[in-house]
């Protein structure tokens, strides 16, 4: 089994959280009990911050190892990698060609 890595780890969480998130929003959408108003603004702030959050979390995991993620600004092409994930990638290719 491929261990998992930290952003995986990051993205499995957040989608249970978002899921839990959205039950319980239509919960306090259909249940009238005392602060449901709160509960139902604080889930919709939430349902809206977490992904932004995740996004910036991968974002920040990439320029701390120096690696291109689909969190990177740029458009993620060859032509537009960073010279270590460039050199990575023709690594990889190579080992394949090798194989076959």
């Amino acid at each position: 089994m491929k261990k998992k890595t930290p952003k995986q780890i990051a993205a499995l969480v957040c989608v249970v959280i978002l899921a839990a998130l959205y039950v319980l929003t239509l919960v306090s959408a259909v249940a009238s009990f005392p602060g449901w108003q709160k509960m139902f603004g604080a889930c919709l702030v939430a349902t809206i911050a977490l992904p932004i959050l995740l996004w910036i979390y991968i974002w920040l995991y990439g320029k701390l190892k120096d690696r291109h993620t689909m969190a990177s600004f740029d458009i993620g092409g060859p032509d537009h990698m960073d010279e270590k994930s460039r050199q990575e990638l023709k690594a990889k290719k190579e080992a394949a060609d090798g194989r076959k």
